[in-house]
C-alpha cells in the first residue's frame, strides 16, 4: 500500500516560515513525482508544488515562486516543502501528494495518491 504521511503543520504569523516533510512509501521518488496541494476553506484544492526526480522537472504554482522551495531526499523518501514569507493568504490545509508526473499538478482529481492533510494558519 502507498501511504503518504505528512507534517510540519502549525500555527505562524504573517511573514513567518513553515516547513512542511512527507514521507512516502510504497513506492519510490525515483520513479514518482510528489508535492503538495493546499485547500482554503470553501475553495477548490489546487496544486502547490511538485517535484520529479526522474525526469527532472521542478514546478511551483506562479504565486508561490520565490517563497516556497520543493526539496526531496529520496534515499529517505521524502519530500520537503520550505514556505518562506507567508500571509494570511497561504491558510489551508496541505496535502501531500503522488503521481506519476508533476504534469498531473494541474488538476485534483488527476492525482492518484494522496496523504492526510496538514493544517497551516496564518495569522495577520
Amino acid at each position: 500500500d502507498v501511504q503518504l504521511q505528512a507534517s510540519g503543520g502549525g500555527l505562524v504569523q504573517a511573514g513567518g516560515s513553515l516547513r512542511l516533510s512527507c514521507v512516502a512509501s510504497g513506492l519510490s521518488l525515483d520513479t514518482y513525482a510528489i508535492g503538495w496541494f493546499r485547500q482554503a476553506p470553501g475553495k477548490e484544492r489546487e496544486g502547490v508544488s511538485c517535484i520529479s526526480s526522474r525526469d527532472g522537472r521542478t514546478i511551483y504554482a506562479g504565486s508561490l515562486k520565490g517563497r516556497f522551495t520543493i526539496s526531496s531526499d529520496n534515499a529517505e523518501n521524502t519530500v520537503h516543502l520550505q514556505m518562506n514569507s507567508l500571509t494570511p493568504e497561504d491558510t489551508a490545509v496541505y496535502y501531500c501528494a503522488a503521481d506519476r508526473s508533476c504534469s498531473n499538478w494541474l488538476k485534483a482529481n488527476w492525482i492518484t495518491y494522496w496523504g492526510q492533510g496538514t493544517q497551516v494558519t496564518v495569522s495577520s
